[in-house]
């Protein structure tokens, strides 16, 4: 039996990093970690494919950050990591502030939806580590005078599946014809596709393949539920979910707008919710995020924007009011609770439009999901309450602007925000609420 390693220093991980892991409270490398860590410190390339919240940031955060302790001269623009969205490129950043600053590590994160001209301002301080979305990257390769990548010795892929969607795809080729082709190539992804190993063909030499999980699973920590209900209840079942089950929880929906409409109707119901979606501008975005991760609010609408990478520690609960039709989405969804070995609970609304995507998901996770205890006629005592909350907030979002078919923009979040702040004041409280 093969013995399990027990500290970073047994992976070849530096004294300065080391201390760096227990200031973030790493005590045990996780398995991607203790898999991928060793050989990236012999200056290998890796593809590492892990469950999502397995620790994939430090299994490759930590090797970058020691080459940098070992070059004589610490260079500036030594690593990039490309992400594909800008709440999980913040956070990489974040990671590798909190593993670098005893040694004065310096960071810029270039997304879109943020003032080009601070991130400008931020390269011109020549940082060490970038971490941003393909598109945004090479806006400033493009047009930021006197930045290049020409000393670049790292390339990471995080979440390397997604960044192969065409959203990103031309991008990222332009990115790969002018960085230097003697580099180490990280590939991280939860999930492995066709497009993945071709991307490993094109720009990996000779790497490591460290798989920390099979193809597509979940954790064993996650308890995983389902309602069959029909369509017109399914906010019914949403609620009386919500008011059975305390914790934080992270509601899924298809579209941004059901994603606001929701938050909405949860806060007239006295539940605290606040929305996150890709048609937020970058700063409210990061707005509900932190209300979120600090507990000012305990229900996180959103759609998914939010599903790949995200590291919010205290998410006790996932809800997928909306069934992904990709059934890879569900994986990613779920992986938002029960995190590094913590557990959780995931419950999926299915409606008889959905049974299908819902029974595609199970095939995936090789496993028949159990039922959600829940009595009907129970769930539909909250029937009017629940009509009501939705048909005062659908008018709201009529008033202030709401878009219906085009879901909402920027402004129109602001003046929902100025609705829930109405809402609070008038004291709309619900006595069921357990949060």
């Amino acid at each position: 039996m093969e013995e399990k390693v027990k500290s970073f220093t047994e992976l070849g991980v530096c004294e300065d990093l080391v201390e760096a892991c227990v200031r973030l409270g790493w005590t045990v490398p996780t398995k991607i970690q203790a898999d991928s860590i060793p050989h990236a410190l012999e200056g290998k390339d890796i593809i590492g494919l892990a469950q999502t919240g397995s620790g994939k940031t430090g299994a490759f955060a930590l090797p970058i950050i020691q080459a940098l302790l070992d070059a004589k001269s610490p260079q500036p623009f030594f690593g990039c990591v490309l992400s594909p969205t800008r709440e999980l490129a913040i956070q990489i950043a974040e990671q590798f502030e909190a593993l670098g600053a005893s040694i004065g590590l310096r960071t810029a994160v270039l997304v879109g939806g943020v003032d080009i001209n601070q991130q400008q301002i931020a390269l011109a301080k020549r940082p060490h580590i970038i971490v941003g979305t393909p598109g945004r990257l090479m806006d400033h390769l493009s047009n930021t005078k006197g930045f290049s990548l020409r000393t670049l010795k790292y390339l990471v892929l995080d979440e390397a599946d997604r960044l192969l969607n065409e959203d990103f795809e031309k991008a990222l080729d332009d990115i790969l014809k002018v960085i230097p082709l003697e580099r180490r190539t990280y590939l991280f992804s939860a999930t492995m596709t066709k497009k993945v190993k071709k991307l490993q063909r094109a720009c990996l030499r000779n790497p490591v393949k460290v798989e920390a999980a099979s193809k597509y699973s979940t954790v064993d920590t996650l308890k995983q539920e389902y309602l069959f209900l029909p369509s017109k209840y399914k906010d019914c079942y949403l609620v009386y979910v919500l008011m059975e089950l305390s914790g934080s929880t992270m509601v899924f929906t298809r579209t941004c707008e059901v994603a606001n409409l929701l938050a909405l109707m949860l806060r007239n119901l006295g539940l605290r919710a606040v929305p996150i979606n890709g048609k937020m501008t970058q700063a409210k975005r990061l707005g509900a995020l932190n209300k979120f991760k600090a507990g000012e609010c305990s229900i996180l609408t959103c759609t998914d924007v939010a599903s790949r990478g995200l590291d919010i520690p205290s998410v006790d609960m996932v809800i997928n009011y909306d069934i992904p039709a990709n059934s890879k989405d569900y994986i990613h969804r779920v992986g938002r609770t029960a995190r590094a070995g913590r557990s959780g609970v995931a419950i999926s609304l299915v409606n008889q439009y959905e049974l299908e995507w819902f029974i595609q998901i199970e095939n995936l996770i090789g496993k028949k999901l159990p039922k959600y205890a829940a009595e009907e006629e129970e769930v539909l005592l909250l029937l009017e309450r629940v009509t009501e909350a939705k048909r005062i907030s659908q008018m709201k979002m009529k008033e202030s602007g709401g878009k219906k078919r085009k879901g909402m923009g920027d402004d129109d979040g602001e003046d929902i925000q100025k609705y829930l702040r109405k809402d609070n004041k008038n004291g709309n409280t619900s006595k069921r609420s357990k949060r």
